[in-house]
């Protein structure tokens, strides 16, 4: 695990007229590729913000769209010590291992896309050897009421990509099934969530050899970037 802070705090443009755009110019670290989602809140009790993405040509970032986002229900909090079953956005930064959705890619899409079925489930359960991870079907040790199923969220998971959290090496307790999904009626349970429109849009551009990031923080203090 690597820890980094940005340069002052991340304030948005345009959402908040007292403070420059959210260049990734001022983080500390966004994982060395040239691809870059950037979600941020404007408090940490927050539920809703925006969120940017970005392309790195000939050396320099230049914004590729945007939407509005919503996170959590209690807002974001501090990757490394988020505890699972608190509602809440982790901060830092992760990479996007894949995609998923219960409707078909959109045209387009380049990143391996994992069609969900009936027996698609995340297993949260933190005793399972399968925790954190996408099961097909759910393990004897991976209790349902730990878990998501995950056609049950049909508008959710139409489309989304699952956030590196605590997904290399799960640390029990930390928290699972983290996404980038689409937008369902309100708050999230800790997710990152736009509207269906962007999402497909999202999974349009993102290239996996480009190694796309997500950074997710919070305007009115530094954006702690951790890395897993």
């Amino acid at each position: 695990m690597r820890n980094a802070l940005v340069a002052g705090s991340l304030v948005l443009a345009g959402l908040w007229p007292h403070g420059p755009a959210p260049l990734p110019e001022r983080l500390a670290d966004t994982g060395g590729g040239s691809q870059l989602i950037i979600a941020v809140a404007p408090a940490p009790g927050s539920t809703t913000g925006l969120l940017t993405w970005w392309d790195r040509r000939a050396g320099r970032w230049y914004e590729a769209g945007r939407a509005p986002a919503r996170f959590g229900a209690n807002g974001l909090t501090e990757g490394a010590t988020r505890t699972q079953g608190t509602n809440t956005t982790p901060t830092g930064l992760y990479d996007l291992p894949y995609a998923f959705g219960i409707a078909r890619a959109p045209a387009g899409t380049q990143y391996a896309y994992r069609r969900v079925t009936d027996r698609s489930w995340w297993c949260q359960d933190n005793a399972s050897t399968a925790y954190n991870r996408w099961t097909e079907p759910l393990p004897a040790d991976c209790a349902p009421g730990e878990s998501e199923h995950l056609v049950a969220y049909e508008r959710q998971y139409a489309h989304a990509l699952v956030v590196g959290f605590n997904y290399e090496r799960p640390v029990r307790g930390r928290g699972a099934g983290i996404f980038l999904h689409v937008d369902g009626r309100g708050a999230t349970a800790g997710c990152v969530s736009v509207p269906e429109g962007a999402m497909r849009e999202l999974l349009r551009w993102a290239n996996p050899r480009r190694a796309p990031h997500i950074a997710i923080g919070t305007e009115d203090g530094p954006l702690s970037v951790t890395r897993y």
